[in-house]
This record gives structure tokens, C-alpha cells and sequence, in this order.
């Protein structure tokens, strides 16, 4: 019978009992199961709003005096934002992107939370591909309240599941090795995950107020 040599036995013992106390030094979010749970719920939430976006555009497309279900006033509509060029940058409607990015998120979520390992090159492209659709997402932001002057809820509900999406995907990249930080300021990154997530919440609310004040104080005429 093939045997294992105690000192084999012993390095094993010790590179678990050395993992184990590497991911309990980790912030909570950035460890598997947390970490997993977030992907799988900002993915979820995020997918459900492209494809909500998905099934009215297509009403739309068949009849462009549609009321979709977020037609609420002249400034909160689905409807007249559906309407502008930023609403097909690529060339066809936004929403198909969210459909197919947050599926990718749903499923490395799912996975993190089965128990898989992926490589570092993974990673790095969910966190090319995460920090990508959050600049996107910051554009769609500027120019719904600076240029097309127009709220759409579907699109904030995808806003709103970006922020922590991005924030921590990149915070578990640094923590974990991924992305080179010198360990002051990786720590510094691993303690303020939520503040910069709370932050990022607030600066969206308070620029949508400013954006939309007339409406707020009754001044807008509507």
C-alpha cells in the first residue's frame, strides 16, 4: 500500500493550517463565500434590470408609441431614454451588454461559492471587464442627468449594483494578490471597502438631486 511519509504529511498539515490563516486575515467581503454571495446578488439584481430594459425595448422597437413600465414623468422615463443615441452606443441597445456581463458575474459567483480556483489571468479580466462596464455605467450616469436631462429606474437599478460590484471585485483582486499593492496601502484598501461603497452611493444620490433640483423644490412647472 503507497503511504504518505510524515514529513509529507506534516507540510500539508501546515500549508492549510497557513491558508486558513491567510483568508482569516482577510477582510470578510473578500473571502469566498461573501465575496460569492455579492457576485451572485449585484449580478442577479443587475440582470434582472438589463433584461426588465431587454423586454421593453423590444416593445418599443414594435411600437414606438409604447408606455413602458417606467414612464413615470417627463423626467423619469425608460421610454425617452430608449429614444437617444446613448441608449445603442455600439451600435445596438445597451441592455444586451448587461445581459450577457452580469450572466458572467452570476456564474464566477456560483462557482466561487461551489469552491472553485481560478487563475490569476481570470481575475484580471473579470477586473478588466468589471472596471470597463463601471466606467460605462459613470458615462450613462453624466449624460442622463447633464445631457439627455432624463431618470430611467431600470438603468439606476443597474447603477446601483455596479457600485459595490466594482468596488469590491477590485478590493478582493488587491487583497488577494492579484493586483500589486505595497501592503500599507492594501490594507488601508481592505478596511474601506464599504466607506468607498457608501461614498460612491451618496455622490450619485447628491448629483441627482443637484441635477434635478427644480423638480425637488416644485419649481419646474410640472
Amino acid at each position: 500500500m503507497p503511504s504518505i511519509s510524515n514529513s509529507t504529511q506534516a507540510q500539508m498539515v501546515d500549508g492549510g493550517l497557513r491558508e486558513r490563516e491567510t483568508a482569516q486575515s482577510l477582510p470578510p467581503m473578500t473571502r469566498d463565500k461573501p465575496f460569492g454571495w455579492l457576485l451572485v446578488i449585484t449580478g442577479i439584481v443587475g440582470w434582472l434590470a438589463s433584461g426588465a430594459l431587454v423586454l421593453e425595448k423590444l416593445e418599443v422597437l414594435k411600437d414606438p408609441n409604447h408606455v413602458t413600465a417606467c414612464d413615470i414623468n417627463p423626467w423619469v422615463s425608460c421610454g425617452a431614454v430608449m429614444q437617444t443615441w446613448q441608449s445603442s452606443v455600439f451600435g445596438f441597445p445597451n441592455m444586451f451588454i448587461g445581459i450577457v456581463a452580469f450572466a458572467v458575474i452570476i456564474t464566477t459567483g456560483m462557482a466561487v461559492l461551489a469552491g472553485a480556483k481560478f487563475a490569476r489571468w481570470y481575475w484580471l479580466g473579470l477586473q478588466a471587464g468589471v472596471t470597463l462596464g463601471f466606467a460605462f455605467v459613470v458615462w450613462l450616469w453624466s449624460q442622463a442627468l447633464y445631457s439627455i436631462h432624463i431618470l430611467c429606474p431600470f438603468c439606476m437599478v443597474v447603477w446601483a449594483a455596479m457600485i459595490p460590484l466594482f468596488v469590491w471585485v477590485t478590493v478582493r483582486n488587491i487583497m488577494h494578490g492579484v493586483i500589486k499593492v505595497p501592503a500599507g496601502p492594501a490594507k488601508l484598501v481592505g478596511d474601506s471597502g464599504w466607506i468607498v461603497t457608501a461614498l460612491l452611493y451618496v455622490a450619485v444620490i447628491a448629483t441627482i438631486f443637484f441635477a434635478f433640483i427644480q423638480v425637488f423644490i416644485g419649481t419646474s412647472g410640472y
